[in-house]
């Protein structure tokens, strides 16, 4: 299974995803050093392809993508303790993630939100 998002900027993209989740990426470098295409390992057969915006555009056609700021679904990394969560979530806004939600407990887990240098939202959350 192969996850595919838009960006605007592979070396942006290649640096935030190290350094806030903790990816690694897939392939062999291309000349700028960065795989192409830009993949990361989530889980055992499921990466995560990240796509230039123009690239993106010619597998959509006529299907627009959801506007800078909008969500059409929540990504979601799954940690075992609240520190975890503080911990990742304190990593990916050193790294240029923008916070919508602070870390905070719910009936159903503790969980912090926040949204990548392209505006796609992530939510780090415990597994209670």
């Amino acid at each position: 299974m192969i996850i595919s998002l838009p960006i605007e900027d592979r070396p942006r993209s290649y640096a935030f995803y190290q350094a806030a989740l903790g990816l690694t990426p897939v392939g062999e470098p291309d000349e700028d050093g960065i795989p192409e295409p830009l993949q990361f390992a989530l889980a055992d057969d499921v990466t995560m392809m990240l796509i230039p915006t123009e690239g993106f555009g010619w597998v959509l056609g006529d299907q627009p993508a959801a506007p800078y700021g909008q969500s059409e679904c929540i990504l979601t990394v799954t940690v075992d303790s609240e520190a975890a969560v503080d911990d990742r979530t304190a990593k990916a806004i050193a790294a240029g993630a923008v916070q919508v939600t602070a870390p905070v407990r719910k009936p159903w887990a503790y969980l912090a939100t926040f949204t990548d240098p392209d505006g796609h939202l992530w939510m780090v959350t415990t597994t209670d």
